[in-house]
Formats: structure tokens, C-alpha cells, sequence
């Protein structure tokens, strides 16, 4: 009776040490799904600004120093959380500035940093900007003062010498397009970032040899017509005029020369064809001494294959009522041309 009375105790004494076992176990998991659904929600729970926000990433930032940034910032809930996701996801932040507007999971912020999204602002330079046009966009769109860009566009022909030792500025060689750019973008950066997509344009169309007389040519063409059909006979009357040595008289250039001596008053003048300057091309025969605007790839490739034409002369087209320039082999048909344009121009008035 004894006996049993002890093999009794033994096994109520292994019961209560596994049941001790079995709740410690119990709390254990209990902690850990406590511990996961906190770090999950620490994830994913959407945490951030509700107003316009931005951050600026150093390049080598590490994760964790990232993550104090957006943590001081309001932009993640932990800093801890933020460096977590190194671990859950691949690939790196980038460097950059980013821009946060609303409350969002630290995976997205994580996500959106990896793919490098960072904040840009379009611009958009059109085909035949020049100079003083592109500058005074950039400062429209917030990129800087247009003195500085003229500025820096001067200062930097290191960037085209290959391409034009004499050139003076960067004009001719900024390439139209839409840009996006950070806010903090400078105007070096700028120059740099049209000079390549230039190079770009220039090697996909085969551009070579005297690029600073083709740059120069289709920078007239481009101020003169819009028509891409009227480009390569534009390029053939230029191309034919110097041939002949006859002075160009394109009244592009000798705004172009205006500009740059401050002397623009927005309308041509009379009196204007007769200023002497480098590219006043009424005074000399010959190219300008440089491009007038910067051109699009179709002008360029205008001037690269003009038209074989025995054109001499021509009616601007932006100065047609009817949209359309007016090409003439003779001074007498010129003039029939120049004449009816005029009576057009009175009958468009008169409506």
C-alpha cells in the first residue's frame, strides 16, 4: 500500500513539472506573436506627414542613418523598423531628394527609396530656344536665376569642345526636350545633362565632320520654319546663298546679335538690318559666328542633307498667313512672292 502510495506521488509530481513546461511554452509563443504582430505593425501600419514633406538622402548614407533621418523627420514611425527592412528586402536606399505627402507603410517607404523615386520637376525646352528662352524657363520652373545659367553657359564650353574648339557658349548645343530635375539641381547640371542628350541626338543621326557649321546652319533653320516638310528647302536656299557668297538675310541672326548686345526691343526694326554686328547677315555674307538657338534633331538633319533645290529665296513661313513659306529661284519671283504674302497678310487683317 506503501509503494503505491509513493508511484502515486511520482507521477502527480511529473504531471505538475510538465504541465510548469507546457505553460512556460505557451507564454513563450504567446510573446512571440505579441513580439510579430508589433513588428508588423510597426511595418505596415501607415505612419507619416498629411503636408507636403521633403528629405534629402547624402549618397553612402548607411540604412541606419537613414532611418534617423526619417524618423526625425516624421516620415516612419522606427527608425529600428526602417532598418529592418534591409534584412526583408533587397537592394539598397538611394541617394536623392524625396518628397512624402501622406502617411504610408515603412515597406513603401522602403520600397519607393530602393527604386530611387525620388522628387523631380519637368521642364520642357522647345525646339529652337535659345539662350536668354531656355534661362528664362529655368527660373519659371524654380531651377535657379537666369544670370546664373547665361552665366554658367558661358563658363562651360568644356563640355562641347571636342565637338566645337571655338565655341563661345553653350548655344546651339542644349538640346530641346523635357527634363526632369531635382529642386536643388544646379545650373551646371543642368548645362551638362542638355550637352548629353545632345551627344545622344548627334550619334543617333551620324552627326560629324564641321559639327559647329551644321549645329550653326540648322540653328537658322529651325528659327525659320516650323514645317517639318520645309526644313530641308530652307537648309537648300541657305546652303545655295553661301555657295554663291551672297549674304544669308536672315533675320534670326540679326536678332540673335541684338540679344546678345541687350538691343532687342521684341519686334524687328528697319533700322536693326543695318546695326553692325558679328551676326548681322544683311552687313557680312557667311554663317553667323555661331548657332542662334539650339536645334531640334530634324533641323539638324536638315542641315546635314538640305534639299537639292535652285531656291534662292523664300517667304518666311511664320510670317504667312496661309502657314506655308514661299520658295522663289529669282529676285523678280521673290518679289511677286513677297508681294502676295502682303496682300494676303491685308486680307487676313481685314477679316
Amino acid at each position: 500500500m506503501a509503494r503505491r502510495r509513493q508511484s502515486y506521488r511520482r507521477k502527480k509530481g511529473r504531471r505538475k513539472k510538465g504541465s510548469g513546461a507546457g505553460c512556460l511554452l505557451t507564454i513563450l509563443l504567446v510573446l512571440i506573436l505579441v513580439a510579430g504582430a508589433g513588428a508588423a505593425w510597426m511595418v505596415y501600419a501607415p505612419f507619416g506627414p498629411t503636408t507636403e514633406t521633403f528629405v534629402e538622402i547624402a549618397p553612402g548614407s548607411t540604412t541606419a542613418k537613414i532611418g534617423r533621418q526619417l524618423e526625425t523627420a516624421g516620415i516612419v514611425r522606427s527608425r529600428y523598423a526602417f532598418d529592418l527592412m534591409r534584412w526583408w528586402k533587397l537592394g539598397l536606399p538611394k541617394a536623392g531628394e524625396y518628397r512624402f505627402d501622406h502617411p504610408a507603410a515603412v515597406s513603401e517607404v522602403y520600397a519607393r527609396m530602393v527604386r530611387g523615386d525620388v522628387f523631380t520637376k519637368a521642364v520642357t525646352i522647345p525646339e529652337g530656344a535659345n539662350l536668354f528662352e531656355i534661362a528664362a524657363r529655368l527660373e519659371q520652373a524654380g531651377f535657379g536665376s537666369q544670370q546664373k545659367f547665361l552665366e554658367t553657359a558661358a563658363r562651360q564650353v568644356s563640355l562641347v569642345a571636342d565637338l566645337d574648339p571655338g565655341a563661345v557658349s553653350l548655344e546651339g548645343y542644349l538640346f530641346p526636350d523635357t527634363y526632369h530635375f531635382q529642386r536643388k539641381v544646379t545650373a551646371s547640371q543642368i548645362c551638362a545633362a542638355m550637352v548629353k542628350r545632345f551627344r545622344a541626338v548627334a550619334a543617333q543621326i551620324g552627326l560629324k565632320g564641321n559639327v559647329h557649321r551644321v549645329v550653326t546652319l540648322a540653328s537658322l533653320v529651325e528659327r525659320e520654319t516650323a514645317l517639318d516638310t520645309e526644313r530641308p528647302l530652307v537648309a537648300s536656299v541657305f546652303e545655295n546663298r553661301l555657295a554663291k557668297k551672297m549674304p544669308l538675310m536672315t533675320d534670326p541672326s540679326v536678332i540673335y546679335g541684338l540679344e546678345l548686345d541687350g538691343r532687342w526691343r521684341g519686334v524687328i526694326h528697319e533700322s536693326d538690318l543695318k546695326l553692325d554686328t558679328p551676326y548681322n547677315t544683311y552687313l557680312y555674307a557667311g554663317l553667323p559666328p555661331g548657332p542662334v538657338a539650339n536645334p531640334g534633331l530634324r533641323s539638324l538633319r536638315a542641315a546635314m542633307e538640305p534639299a537639292k533645290t535652285n531656291y534662292f529665296y523664300f517667304v518666311a513661313a511664320g510670317a504667312d498667313p496661309q502657314g506655308g513659306s514661299r520658295f522663289a529661284s529669282t529676285s523678280e519671283e521673290h518679289a511677286r512672292n513677297v508681294a502676295s504674302y502682303r496682300q494676303a497678310e491685308k486680307k487676313a487683317g481685314g477679316r
